[in-house]
């Protein structure tokens, strides 16, 4: 399995802009499709968005179609995501986590084999 650190998150204004950060280590993420993921207290983790091994392909939830941009790094072993027009309903952990190859794009949950400790996301009205 490969090791991943978010970092990024923080307090933020509704409106604003956070850029988040998942560092891999242990093996090389170029040949897996990476994801995000959050919970809010109280709720079940949901999906957030998605990219494929080779960065061609994304896929978002609804709820942030148009806001968030995943993208990745795989020289830096780097996945990362772009959250603009932030909302107190984006508040969460967030979650990165990396898939099992050879799935191109994953957008369910039990894809998922590696996973980040999380970071918080705050959202203030």
């Amino acid at each position: 399995q490969v090791q991943l650190v978010e970092s990024g998150g923080g307090l933020v204004e509704a409106g604003g802009s956070l850029r988040l950060s998942c560092a891999a280590s242990g093996r090389s993420i170029s040949s897996h499709a990476m994801g995000w993921f959050r919970q809010a207290p109280g709720k079940e983790r949901e999906f957030v968005a998605a990219i494929s091994w080779n960065g061609d392909s994304t896929y978002y939830a609804e709820s942030v179609k148009g806001r968030f941009t995943i993208s990745r790094d795989n020289a830096k072993n780097t996945v990362y995501l772009q959250m603009n027009s932030l909302k107190p309903e984006d508040t969460a952990v967030y979650y990165c986590a990396a898939a099992r190859p050879p799935k191109f794009l994953a957008t369910r949950e039990y894809e998922y084999d590696s996973w980040g400790q999380g970071t918080q996301v705050t959202v203030s009205s």
